[in-house]
């Protein structure tokens, strides 16, 4: 299937119902039941046995974006039984941190298959692969894998810092070569790349400048911690007006040149030709803000 947009990724901790129930209102592309590190240890078997009631709840509410649960890391002693639950609960997707081969895939690629045979015609179910460690940056060209039903992928920025005793920054230098790899990774898999989150949570200009660095870099979404952020992840990763109308200009420029025979034009001071076209064409594809 062709997998929606992820502008935005927002999470909310599983074992907080009165926060999973705001999900609808939060117009969030994608929202995350986080079994993980949003859930204390001692609530993560109950959220995850309340994973049903949780997913109704939240298509009751009127959700229609891509409903998702982040399970335990592999290697942890929840991993496959936090899988088996939330497929079994309906999710869109499930989200598994902490990734560092690809054998570590293997069970949830399992569980969509077997959920593929049982309702054909249901959308196919797919994996959001998180790279947060050095092994898991290293290993971002090998994780990020269709065949496994790999998706989507995202940067983790905060764990992976701590995995080389890196000091965090605003500028965010100290990340920038594994963000740099993980976007590049997913992009050649064509798969989509999800940027790092910001845990400054009451510095929106700090979020957009984050945000618009990551765009630049090639991604096309966001984490979001906060609901407040999910606005800001649309505003960066969603074309503006005057994005859109000149990129109908050259669209058009283009195609009437095609009709002479001429691949390559200038357009309003820029040489343009097939690279460009593309670039023009997936704005006009892309959602609008909001």
């Amino acid at each position: 299937m062709a997998l929606k947009l992820i502008r935005s990724l927002l999470l909310a901790p599983a074992n907080r119902h009165d926060l999973l129930a705001k999900f609808p209102r939060f117009g969030a592309d994608c929202c995350v039941i986080d079994l993980e590190d949003g859930t204390p240890s001692a609530d993560k078997v109950a959220a995850r046995a309340a994973l049903p009631k949780a997913v109704g709840a939240i298509r009751a509410g009127g959700y229609g974006g891509l409903l998702t649960v982040r399970v335990n890391e592999p290697g942890s002693p929840l991993y496959l039984d936090d899988l088996a639950a939330a497929f079994d609960a309906g999710i869109d997707a499930v989200v598994i941190p902490k990734v560092e081969e690809p054998g570590q895939l293997w069970p949830a690629h399992h569980h969509v298959a077997r959920l593929a045979a049982i309702h054909p015609a249901r959308a196919r179910r797919f994996v959001v692969c998180g790279l947060e460690s050095v092994r898991g940056v290293q290993a971002a060209a090998r994780v990020s894998r269709p065949d496994l039903d790999v998706g989507a992928v995202y940067f983790g920025a905060e764990d992976y810092a701590s995995s080389i005793g890196g000091r965090r920054t605003p500028l965010g230098q100290e990340v920038l070569a594994a963000r740099s790899m993980v976007v590049m990774a997913a992009k050649a898999a064509g798969l989509q790349a999800i940027d790092q989150a910001v845990v400054d949570i009451r510095n929106d200009a700090h979020y957009l400048a984050d945000a618009t660095q990551g765009r630049e870099l090639g991604y096309g979404g966001k984490t979001c911690v906060t609901p407040a952020q999910v606005r800001l992840a649309h505003q960066v990763f969603s074309p503006t007006p005057r994005e859109r109308d000149f990129a109908r200009r050259l669209v058009a420029a283009y195609e009437e040149a095609l009709g002479r025979h001429v691949g390559v034009i200038e357009f309003e001071g820029q040489m343009v030709d097939g690279p460009l076209l593309k670039r023009a064409q997936a704005i006009l594809a892309a959602p609008a803000d909001g």
